[in-house]
């Protein structure tokens, strides 16, 4: 994932909405369970009609150097050839996957 003109795009869920940004780099975190993404790319086209999705993007993540992202919160991520106008939308329709963290049981129910 070292070639410059690589573009990912990162579909995850955030608060109950899904996210799709523009990544130019992505991987495996040291943070176990987590994928960092970085250099973010947002549609730099002087437009005359504004995104307010992209903007919120933007804002959000203005000052982001990298982003670190649980692994069950990844919808999907793409190789692109050129990157797209990142989104917020609806997540109504998307169950998060379940987790189960490792050590969480209950004490009280070890039998010795």
């Amino acid at each position: 994932m070292t070639n410059p003109s690589e573009i990912y795009k990162i579909t995850f869920l955030n608060k109950g909405k899904v996210y799709e940004v523009f990544v130019k780099q992505v991987y495996q975190s040291d943070l176990y369970g987590f994928i960092e993404i970085e250099e973010f790319v947002f549609n730099e086209r002087s437009q005359m009609v504004v995104d307010p999705s992209e903007e919120k993007l933007k804002n959000e993540f203005s000052g982001v150097r990298r982003s670190f992202i649980p692994m069950q919160a990844i919808i999907r991520i793409d190789e692109v050839e050129k990157s797209g106008v990142a989104k917020i939308s609806n997540g109504d329709n998307i169950t998060p996957f379940p987790v189960s963290l490792v050590g969480a049981g209950n004490a009280d129910s070890q039998d010795s």
